[in-house]
């Protein structure tokens, strides 16, 4: 199993949290993704779960997406501000699982949204 690279979605606290506990469905960004299947949540350079990416929707205004904040858990004026203005994209998470603890992982300096990870505790 050593050295399997695997696709990792870096999220910032307290949403990488979130999704992993089940907590956060949506993942909101600036862009859509081709994307599909199980990825890695990523958080401070490790593993903190995964979860399925089933689907992207939109897009969306802040106003909009307001309306579902279970779902994503941001604020109207976080969402307005992350938006700058442009339209949003809702990435459907679903079977988020937490691993019993986070996994260290090997990544490219400078990755933003995703990162081809090579999980070291696997």
């Amino acid at each position: 199993m050593m050295g399997m690279k695997r696709k990792g979605l870096i999220v910032r606290e307290p949403f990488a949290s979130m999704i992993v506990e089940g907590e956060k469905v949506w993942e909101i960004r600036k862009s859509k993704t081709r994307v599909r299947g199980e990825i890695l949540i990523l958080s401070g350079g490790k593993a903190l779960g995964k979860a399925e990416l089933v689907d992207v929707l939109g897009p969306f205004t802040p106003e909009e997406l307001a309306e579902h904040s279970e779902k994503h858990r941001a604020s109207l004026s976080f969402l307005r501000d992350y938006s700058g203005g442009k339209p949003l994209y809702a990435w459907v998470l679903r079977n988020a699982e937490r691993f019993d603890r986070a996994k260290r992982v090997k990544m490219a300096k400078g990755a933003q949204v995703w990162a081809n990870v090579v999980v070291e505790d696997e």
